[in-house]
């Protein structure tokens, strides 16, 4: 881990900190994470950054609590199963702790390109991206009128409809390493089409990430289409 990378885990553990001592008091962070709550203090005021171990630990561990009962809290599911999850795509401060939470706790290696779906998936690849320093794409829908090549990929869903997805051919390269995500996975057709789209370009996947997972139908088919690594941050049962 060089000098940068090093200093972005320790802020954005701060940032898990300040964000959990909004609703704590520094002796109930302290019995939370077993740290002092005198090193709290400074790290939540910003005196003082937690190490490298430490700042690990805080992201892995309290992140994913944190992240876990935010999602909790602002995802809501219908009697038939769909999810909303506005209050989430939409909050991009809470969508920034995503990726450190995500790397310290699943097997993601840093990608040339985070490749997504139009349009849901935007705001949680966006985030990915930047932790990355990688490029982003999203396949769409629709044909853009000024971009004369595509990739195409093509799908028929168990209701019969048939839906494309189009990237433009320059946005990625052969050779490039290709982080695929979403924000939901649930049947796992979309991540199968990026997943296509990906091999059309002679990209290397690197892995699939999906912020939630509504059972295991989605997860286990991208899984069937892919030897990199197939994770969800969470999981909500159907």
């Amino acid at each position: 881990m060089n000098r940068s990378e090093k200093a972005a885990l320790q802020l954005r553990a701060v940032d898990v900190l300040r964000t959990r001592k909004e609703t704590r008091t520094y002796e109930e962070l302290a019995a939370e994470t077993g740290l002092p709550a005198g090193d709290l203090n400074r790290y939540v005021n910003g005196h003082v950054l937690p190490g490298e171990r430490r700042a690990r630990e805080i992201v892995s561990d309290v992140g994913t609590d944190l992240l876990a009962e935010e999602l909790d809290a602002r995802i809501e599911v219908d009697g038939e199963g769909y999810v909303d999850n506005s209050r989430l795509v939409f909050d991009q401060s809470l969508l920034s702790l995503v990726p450190p939470v995500a790397v310290e706790t699943l097997s993601i290696d840093p990608p040339d390109v985070v490749l997504t779906a139009a349009t849901d998936g935007i705001t949680m690849a966006a985030a990915m991206a930047r932790h990355f320093g990688a490029r982003c794409a999203y396949a769409k829908q629709s044909r853009e009128t000024a971009v004369e090549k595509f990739i195409e990929a093509r799908q028929r869903l168990s209701s019969g409809i048939e839906i494309d997805y189009y990237l433009p051919v320059n946005a990625v390269s052969a050779g490039e390493s290709v982080l695929v995500v979403d924000d939901l996975i649930r049947s796992g057709e979309t991540q199968e089409l990026l997943l296509e789209i990906a091999a059309a370009a002679d990209a290397e996947v690197t892995g699939v990430f999906a912020l939630i997972a509504v059972g295991k139908e989605g997860v286990d088919r991208a899984r069937t289409h892919t030897d990199a690594s197939v994770d969800a941050l969470v999981e909500f049962e159907q």
